[in-house]
Parts: structure tokens; C-alpha cells; sequence
């Protein structure tokens, strides 16, 4: 079942979501070569907690950490560790969440490790842009396959593969609601957009095939083929008439 947020509840996932995206903006100058994985969570759980608020992953089913940190061919859930250390010309995605007084919001980014191969900032830039891409999908009267469609016709006309494994959803108290977003798939189907709901939209796309595997800590998805993936996800708000985009730091760049 889809749940319609009414206008003082998505007040108070804006207030999640500005925090969500001012880390993630401030996680860009954190970043760099000789950094652990773990040093992103810290900062990132500190920040959260500062602010008041609950890091949403922190035993969501278990998981350990505050942030699911992934490392170039690890396309999402990557637990943080002390001994794994961003080198130069990495990528490196970051998918976070803060929940205030119950209400949750979910984003993620993917960053370069110091100096990164053209091939690397490409494939940013195009995960990046996807999700811009479908905003224009994300008003009332288009269908939920819409927001799929434009991300697949994006990556795929850039030469890129979609993750197939893991998908978008609906957000609000809980993390992961009504409806899956596949980030693939024909237009036109599925429900109706609607003023009130709320979607964490995340494309995930990969260098080569659409294959993944998880490690065997059962959380860390992989490329297959060991080629690199990117992430990039916000949490919209669908509206009466321009999609309002919470996580997205009003210093970040916007647009596709």
C-alpha cells in the first residue's frame, strides 16, 4: 500500500532530508586519498547525531554501520571498515539516512578519490544526470514505470548497464515502503503518481554487465564482472507541481 504524506508530515522528513544532504555536500571535502572507510561512518554518525537525529541504517535488519560506504565495483551496502583505505583514483558511494521524530529520509552519492581516470568521472556524471533526468517524470498524472524508463533510456544510450537487484521505494516512517522504483523497465505502467507520496529514487548503473553478487557478509553488492558502479539517490517529494528534491543541499549542483 502506497502511503500519501500529508503536508505537516513532509515537513518533518524536509527537516531529515536537509540534514541528509548537508552531510552528504560536506562529505565531499572529507573524501580523499588515505581515509578509511570507517572514517566515514564516524563522521557521518556524529553529524547525524548532532543534529539530534537517528542514523536510519545504524541495526536496520542488523546492519552495523551508519553509512553503507562502497568502493568501485561495490555497487551498494558496503560496511565500513577501519582497514579499507581510499586510494587515488578510486570512487567511492556513500548512502545515508537520518530519521527525525520517526520520519526518515535516504540519500546517496558517489565521489571521486583524489585524481580519477576520465572513465571514472564519466560514469558519475552520467548516474548523476539519470536522476535528474527523471525528475520530469516525477508529477502527478505520470506512472511510476515513467521514472525507470527515462533513468534506463540515460544510462543505457551512454553505454552503461542498470542494476537489476536493487531497486528505489517509497519512504516515510519506514525506510523502505510501497512502491518499488525499478530503475528500468517500458513507460506507462504501474500506479499513478500522486500528489503526497514520497520515493527514494536511486539509479544504479555499472562500466559493464547488470550482473551482481553479494559477499559473503551477505550485505556488500558487487559487479560481477568487478567493472565499477555508480549510485546516486535522493528522496522526492511529489507535489502539485515540481517534484521537491529534500536531500539535495541547496550548495549541490542541480539539474541534469
Amino acid at each position: 500500500m502506497i502511503i500519501l504524506k500529508n503536508d505537516d508530515e513532509i515537513e518533518m522528513m524536509r527537516i531529515s532530508g536537509r540534514v541528509t544532504g548537508s552531510i552528504l555536500y560536506e562529505l565531499r571535502e572529507l573524501i580523499r586519498p588515505g581515509i578509511s572507510t570507517m572514517d566515514i561512518d564516524r563522521y557521518t554518525e556524529g553529524r547525524i547525531r548532532s543534529e539530534g537525529m537517528i542514523p536510519s541504517f545504524k541495526g536496520y535488519n542488523d546492519y552495523p554501520a551508519s553509512a553503507c560506504v562502497s568502493v568501485n565495483h561495490e555497487i551498494v551496502h558496503g560496511i565500513p571498515d577501519e582497514d579499507r583505505i581510499l586510494e587515488e583514483g578510486d570512487i567511492v558511494s556513500v548512502d545515508i539516512g537520518a530519521t527525525y521524530d520517526g520520519w526518515v529520509s535516504d540519500a546517496a552519492r558517489t565521489y571521486p578519490v583524489g585524481n580519477v581516470s576520465e572513465e571514472a568521472r564519466r560514469i558519475i556524471e552520467v548516474c548523476r544526470a539519470s536522476f535528474f533526468g527523471c525528475l520530469r517524470y516525477c508529477i502527478e498524472g505520470c506512472r511510476l514505470t515513467d521514472i525507470g524508463h527515462s533513468i534506463q533510456r540515460r544510462a543505457e544510450s551512454a553505454g552503461y548497464s542498470v542494476v537489476r537487484d536493487f531497486v528505489g521505494h517509497g519512504i516515510g516512517r519506514d525506510m523502505h515502503e510501497d512502491p518499488q522504483i525499478k530503475n528500468y523497465g517500458p513507460p506507462g505502467k504501474g500506479p499513478q503518481l500522486l500528489r503526497g507520496m514520497a520515493l527514494a529514487i536511486e539509479p544504479m548503473i555499472n562500466e559493464g554487465d547488470y550482473e551482481t553478487e553479494v559477499l559473503a557478509n551477505n550485505w556488500t553488492a558487487v559487479t560481477s564482472d568487478g567493472k565499477l558502479s555508480a549510485h546516486y539517490e535522493n528522496t522526492v517529494i511529489i507535489t502539485g507541481g515540481e517534484p521537491e528534491v529534500i536531500t539535495l543541499d541547496e550548495r549541490d549542483e542541480r539539474g541534469a
